[in-house]
């Protein structure tokens, strides 16, 4: 049982982060109201794949909250009927959520794939919720992180919601990316509380306070980024995603400082990398980290000098989330006491 806990814990990780993948690849593509309702994707749980499927038919059975445009508008069935030879308005109550009213297969399915990984990922984390009573007699943390994970899962699907009934709301996004950091941040602390014993990196505190300003810095990073971000998506709209060269014209001052912060994350990496190569002690973990930050900021530059080459944007934002999940293990195996669970 408690094998299966960790293979669901592991699982559940992976899951996250290729959530977190394919949320950027929705917001690069502009597919965020490619699915206009929530939970279903145009009150269906398998999307259409063409626009005549959304147009009322005569002779149909539709099922109560399934959704037709109609006048350049979202209409949804108040219950099961089948339709008649003419169109009936009574059966329909207009969707006041939001006035989006548009389909394109493309920008649909890949919103729907979005969701289905995020609906594998709340099952991966109910497995992994369940698993974890194992250990209720023995490391109580386990558990309670485990449910805490689970609620977290379900908050982010309500923010999902908000986001869709928001029509993209550029803070609410930067919110649903936000909880999905956290969920990483819970899950890494988790598979680390189930390692098994072992001999701490160093204890000297100059080398911890270090390592805690590196995640600290990262995180400011990452924060501005997401100003950056929002900077961008206000830019993209008006040309329909074209003319990536226009899209930093008039950057504001944050881009400028998350531009040259990237140095300071850098040079204190660079401490922490001296340091261990003197106490000949490089853990695998760290090699990560230095990996991810250099990939980090070679997208960006990227982006940068290239205007913003297709995939780009995901690419940094997934590779930011796994240094922010290599820096966290890092960071617990040079705090952890010596006093982790054997599995």
């Amino acid at each position: 049982m408690k094998n299966k806990w960790r293979v669901s814990a592991q699982v559940t990780l992976a899951l996250v982060y290729l959530v977190i993948l394919a949320g950027a690849v929705v917001r690069m593509t502009g597919s965020g109201m490619g699915c206009p309702d929530w939970p279903k994707c145009f009150g269906y749980l398998i999307p259409p794949t063409e626009a005549n499927q959304l147009e009322w038919q005569p002779q149909h059975r539709y099922h109560k909250g399934e959704v037709i445009i109609v006048s350049e508008s979202l209409r949804v069935a108040k219950k099961d009927f089948t339709s008649s030879v003419a169109y009936e308005p009574e059966r329909w109550a207009p969707y006041t959520k939001h006035d989006y009213a548009a389909f394109n297969v493309y920008h649909t399915w890949i919103e729907f794939i979005n969701r289905l990984l995020g609906a594998l990922a709340g099952l991966a984390t109910l497995f992994m919720a369940a698993f974890s009573v194992i250990f209720w007699r023995t490391q109580k943390s386990i558990p309670l992180l485990s449910f805490a994970v689970l609620l977290g899962i379900g908050f982010q699907a309500w923010l999902g919601k908000t986001v869709v009934d928001s029509n993209l709301l550029p803070m609410k996004i930067t919110i649903h990316m936000a909880m999905a950091f956290v969920l990483v941040l819970l899950l890494v602390t988790l598979l680390h509380l189930s390692r098994k014993p072992f001999n701490p990196i160093t204890t000297k505190p100059i080398f911890k306070i270090a390592a805690i300003a590196a995640v600290l810095l990262t995180l400011v990073q990452i924060g501005m980024g997401t100003q950056v971000r929002q900077f961008v998506d206000i830019q993209m709209h008006p040309a329909d995603g074209m003319q990536t060269n226009s899209w930093l014209a008039n950057a504001p001052l944050i881009f400028y400082i998350h531009r040259s912060f990237s140095i300071l994350v850098l040079l204190v990496h660079g401490y922490l990398g001296y340091q261990l190569v003197k106490m000949k002690n490089m853990p695998r973990i760290f090699f990560s980290i230095a990996g991810l930050l250099l990939l980090e900021i070679g997208t960006g530059i990227v982006m940068y000098y290239l205007d913003f080459p297709f995939s780009s944007q995901p690419l940094h934002l997934i590779i930011a989330s796994l240094l922010f999940g290599a820096q966290t293990y890092f960071l617990l195996e040079i705090t952890a006491k010596q006093q982790t669970h054997d599995l």
